[in-house]
């Protein structure tokens, strides 16, 4: 995203926890923002995404959040066929008004290789959300009903807080059925979309103890 001018805060749709600079301006014009209009915004460290044009806003993760999507991608990087790529944080566009940046995703290499700025939610075979204290209310509802209508066929929600706690959703039709939760301490073996094996409280490490 390139430089721009400052967000006006009823444009915005932020995170709970983050609030746009007051009385500062970034975009021309109304609602509904579009894709387009993201490449106006500052470069600032800020996570900006687009549902049915809304603007969300995010901060940058936290370092527990950052160390779970690590290990989180190195568990899914190690058990991975050849012809399969772990990517973190990048840009997926579903339609012009709608634009998602989900923390993992899993994709065919061949398209990976391909694609330069943005994925189609139909390039992804797995999409993840490691939960943090500011969006949290996004990736329980929010996320998961948009990821859902994209098409993407699974969706893990992973919740620090609780142990952690990894929440798996799988297509059925047009939305997903589910949550199945895995809690810490218990080894899980997912199929799809392939076969790993992990503890989900592999993701947190001494985090808690030390």
């Amino acid at each position: 995203m390139g430089e721009g001018e400052t967000p006006d805060t009823e444009w915005v749709t932020a995170m709970a926890t983050i609030e746009p600079t007051p009385g500062r301006t970034f975009l021309p014009g109304a609602r509904p923002f579009t894709v387009d209009d993201l490449f106006k915004l500052p470069n600032d460290g800020n996570r900006y995404e687009l549902f049915n044009g809304s603007l969300v806003v995010s901060p940058a993760p936290t370092p527990l959040h950052q160390d779970a999507i690590f290990r989180l991608q190195m568990i899914l990087h190690q058990a991975m066929p050849a012809h399969l790529m772990v990517l973190s944080t990048v840009n997926v566009r579903a339609s012009d008004k709608d634009f998602y940046i989900p923390d993992l995703v899993i994709v065919p290499k061949v398209v990976a290789r391909s694609v330069r700025l943005m994925f189609k939610p139909s390039d992804l075979l797995l999409a993840v959300e490691v939960v943090s204290p500011s969006t949290k209310a996004h990736d329980r509802g929010l996320k998961s009903e948009a990821y859902a209508m994209a098409g993407i066929p699974i969706y893990w929600r992973v919740e620090p807080d609780e142990g952690p706690t990894l929440y798996v959703y799988e297509l059925d039709g047009d939305t997903y059925r589910g949550p199945a939760a895995h809690k810490p301490g218990t080894t899980v073996t997912l199929s799809s979309p392939y076969p790993v094996t992990f503890d989900p409280a592999d993701l947190v490490g001494n985090w808690m103890t030390s």
